[in-house]
């Protein structure tokens, strides 16, 4: 299991012993808004989704999104890491955290720790990251990365398409 660390937070592949905290994340009104509703209601569907998801991309690709926590208490406070999407060319940077721990730097943290990690131990030559095109706080985030704007995609959505190259 990879483990990432920063001064706060260590990240680790999500496991279906998460799945109460996946389930809360997925139902958290800005997912819904700027993520999109995944459907996944239950416990099981959250187990489910979590195998399905980042274990599988885990196993076959090396990366997948990684459950956040803080290091002195273990708390789980977010998602993230690198995703692999049909697509899209190259793997993307991915995030979320819950409410109540916006504004205090752990995105950025995390997310400063996957580009490193994506960059020194993968070896990866670029980065994607995609937002919706409404939510300020993130296209702050990936612009504070370093990620550039490169064009919109139309999918289910709008979405900005970000690159960064390593």
């Amino acid at each position: 299991m990879p483990h990432i660390t920063t001064a706060r937070l260590c990240l680790s592949t999500i496991s279906i012993n998460d799945a109460a905290f996946y389930l809360q994340l997925l139902n958290e009104p800005s997912w819904h808004q700027f993520i999109g509703d995944r459907g996944i209601r239950t416990l099981e569907e959250a187990q489910t989704a979590i195998i399905n998801g980042p274990v599988d991309m885990q196993n076959r690709l090396g990366f997948s999104l990684y459950i956040v926590k803080l290091s002195d208490s273990e708390t789980p406070i977010g998602l993230c890491g690198l995703l692999k999407r049909d697509y899209l060319e190259d793997a993307d940077l991915g995030y979320a955290f819950l409410p109540q721990y916006w504004g205090q730097g752990f995105a950025f943290e995390a997310a400063t720790g996957v580009v490193k990690y994506a960059k020194e131990i993968l070896n990866m030559p670029r980065l994607l990251a995609t937002t919706d095109l409404n939510n300020q706080t993130s296209i702050q985030l990936l612009n504070k990365l370093n990620f550039k704007l490169i064009k919109t995609l139309s999918l289910h959505k709008e979405l900005n398409l970000f690159s960064l190259d390593l």
